[in-house]
């Protein structure tokens, strides 16, 4: 009963100490859980999450740049990019100028600078930034240790060169640099935000909630005026009337009078946005924006409607123009042709400076001035986009004598195309001043609109009368006889004017007798005007006037673009026979006493002056023989005698048809075949693939030589 009673108690006591020492772990380990739980538990906290979160900064993709239909201008595209870890490279004992080899193979780098990365002592270095998805997987399959693949947006231009200049381009890190890219940069990439993300031991991350919505990574979307068709058709045509006419630059406008929509901003040299480097900088300038220069004759619309508006002359007033000569102060101002009595109309439609700077008088110096600022010259029209120049219209109180004449027609105030535009649309829209616009709607990646453009009247900048009766003034500019005949379109009425303007000579003073600007600034159709269309060319060199170089342009521009937005034809004469018999009516009423003409000799309203070019449809020509002459010699000769050249290959020419001494009439087409050298006896050198100059046939009514408006 003792060793049994001895045993119990033993036992017991054994029980006892063991629960003893189990409550003292039990107390400790409830002690240091309370420690880690509380007293040190958020800092431990955040030393887990450290090892395992990690904090993303997300950086949006670019938004898309779109037409108005939807056509992608600009994108952002996912590529691999290569990086290296260098110690991870080290580690696994692979010698560096063996693997700088293989990847310099795939990558077309410079191997040795490959090398001096992957011997550095960091843990990051790049290799090649965006690569493409042939050469990311010859890179992986090297399986070159400490070699890494990330994903990263590149910006791509899938038009290439199209509107280049408006969209501009952003740099390798999607930092807009020029255009839009720059000046709607913020609204573009977006805001950069900071995501957690779950990564596993080696650093790589393995889960993102915020990472699965690829929609929530993007920044807005600009869908622009731009239609990408007529974007094409001007860009087109404009490059080929600048090679033709052998023209240092230019720029076309396309605007929709109604709305101040802008339909195409062509620029001419141009550029690859992908590319940018490779191209000189003044190749990257938007000049239809920056680029001011003085517009000649295209201003005097302007003047006329100012005056017609404000009642200091009357529709059928008749001017004298002073026989082709007036003197100003010290100076002469001459007509291109010699004129005794204009009307407005007859002004316009021959471009008289002496009679513009008539009419310009009638305002006086602030009036002039007022009304070419309602019309927009002298300030920025408020594109967003990087560079815009608003021309140069000095206060009418720092005008000379000679400057309140030449201002009125166009010397010695500088506009840009926008801006020509922009009034040309005044005239066309019923005397109402647009707002130019150019992004449309600016919206989120998930479909909402952010911001919207819509049209706004400015002013009414001169009456609707005026306004359609100056339109219909400028029909005459492209009639027979008129200087912008050439802008005509078969089966649509045209208002329009041209311009021949030379350019300062900033070295010796004064204007440079070889160098001129060309232009055209017009609208069709004449009646229900769809587009405005401004044309520019700098310094060409075989032809210079505004009717033979600018006007076709016109013409191929607007005939293209007119079909594209189904606009149906119309009686192009009824516009020109309303205005002529309407003119006739109101000479019949009018006498030339109370004309209001200061001189001798008076031509009745409505009639044309004997002096003035008359067209004849029927006339005919004798070709001239252009065996052994160069492209821009035959091209010259071919305009001045009133031929359509078509060029096939390049040197000199080998042959011709017609041939030479042949009798055909203004307007025929002439095949001209170029070679290298002279062709050979036994044949023609090898056929080469045709070429259609675009050269305008010239006036039947007049040659290059004969249709200028000199200042």
């Amino acid at each position: 009963m003792t060793d049994d009673a001895s045993r119990l108690r033993w036992r017991r006591a054994r029980i006892v100490l063991l629960g003893a020492v189990l409550l003292a772990g039990a107390a400790l380990v409830g002690k240091r859980a309370h420690e880690l739980q509380v007293k040190e538990g958020s800092t431990l906290k955040q030393m887990a999450e450290a090892q395992y979160l990690r904090n993303l900064r997300l950086s949006p993709k670019r938004g898309t740049i779109y037409d108005r239909h939807g056509a992608e201008l600009a994108v952002s595209v996912e590529l691999d990019s290569v990086w290296a870890d260098p110690l991870e490279f080290q580690k696994a004992g692979m010698p560096p100028a063996a693997a700088a080899a293989q990847l310099s193979r795939v990558l077309r780098i410079d191997a040795q600078k490959i090398a001096r990365r992957l011997a550095s002592k960091r843990r990051f270095a790049w290799i090649k930034r965006r690569i493409t998805p042939t050469k990311a997987a010859r890179v992986r399959q090297l399986k070159v240790p400490g070699i890494h693949m990330e994903r990263e947006a590149r910006r791509f231009y899938p038009n290439r060169a199209l509107l280049a200049h408006v969209l501009g381009f952003s740099d390798i890190d999607g930092k807009g640099i020029e255009g839009l890219e720059l000046a709607l940069d913020e609204r573009l990439r977006g805001s950069e935000r900071v995501a957690p993300a779950i990564r596993d031991r080696r650093g790589q991350i393995v889960f993102s909630e915020q990472l699965l919505d690829d929609r929530s990574q993007r920044g807005d979307d600009l869908i622009l005026t731009i239609d990408k068709t007529i974007q094409h058709i001007a860009e087109r045509e404009l490059q080929l009337a600048a090679k033709t006419f052998e023209a240092r630059a230019g720029h076309v406008v396309v605007m929709d009078p109604r709305t101040g929509e802008l339909l195409a901003v062509a620029n001419y040299p141009s550029y690859d946005p992908n590319r940018p480097g490779k191209f000189p900088a003044s190749h990257r300038r938007n000049r239809a924006v920056t680029d001011r220069f003085e517009p000649g004759s295209t201003v005097k619309p302007f003047t006329v409607a100012a005056a017609l508006g404000a009642g200091t002359i009357r529709p059928t007033q008749v001017i004298d123009c002073e026989d082709g000569a007036l003197e100003v102060a010290e100076y002469t101002i001459h007509d291109s042709k010699r004129f005794e009595t204009l009307t407005p109309a007859q002004i316009l439609a021959f471009s008289s400076n002496i009679g513009t700077a008539k009419i310009g008088a009638t305002l006086s110096r602030k009036g002039l001035f007022r009304a070419f600022r309602r019309f927009g010259f002298g300030v920025p029209t408020g594109l967003p986009v990087p560079g815009e120049t608003g021309g140069i219209l000095r206060h009418y109180k720092k005008w000379y004598d000679m400057d309140a004449a030449t201002i009125s027609f166009g010397q010695g105030v500088s506009v840009t195309s926008v801006q020509m535009a922009t009034a040309m649309s005044v005239i066309a829209n019923r005397g109402r001043l647009m707002r130019p616009i150019l992004v449309r709607r600016v919206q989120h990646s998930s479909g909402e609109i952010a911001d919207e453009t819509l049209p706004l009247v400015r002013r009414q900048v001169v009456p609707e009368r005026t306004a359609r009766l100056v339109a219909d003034m400028l029909t005459a500019v492209t009639g027979p006889g008129g200087t912008g005949s050439e802008a005509s379109i078969p089966g649509f009425l045209v208002a329009g004017k041209t311009g021949t303007a030379q350019k300062a000579d900033y070295v010796t003073g004064g204007y440079a007798s070889d160098r001129w600007l060309a232009s055209f600034v017009g609208f069709v159709p004449a009646r229900s005007p769809r587009v405005v269309i401004s044309v520019v060319l700098d310094e060409p060199l075989i032809a210079h006037t505004g009717g033979t170089v600018a006007a076709p342009v016109f013409r191929r521009v607007g005939r293209e673009t007119l079909r594209h937005l189904g606009v149906p034809g119309e009686d192009e004469s009824a516009g020109t026979m309303q205005l002529a018999r309407s003119t006739k009516r109101a000479g019949s009423t009018e006498r030339s006493k109370r004309a209001g003409v200061v001189g001798k000799r008076v031509t009745p309203p409505g009639r044309l002056p004997k002096n003035a070019a008359r067209g004849e449809a029927a006339q005919k020509v004798v070709v001239p023989d252009f065996a052994g002459a160069s492209a821009r010699v035959a091209i010259h000769e071919a305009i001045e005698q009133g031929l359509w050249p078509r060029l096939a290959g390049s040197g000199i020419v080998v042959n011709q048809h017609p041939a030479p001494e042949a009798v055909v009439r203004r307007g025929t087409s002439i095949r001209l075949s170029l070679s290298p050298r002279p062709r050979s006896k036994q044949g023609a050198p090898s056929a080469p693939v045709e070429q259609l100059a675009h050269t305008a046939a010239p006036s039947q009514t007049q040659g290059a030589r004969g249709r200028g408006e000199l200042p």
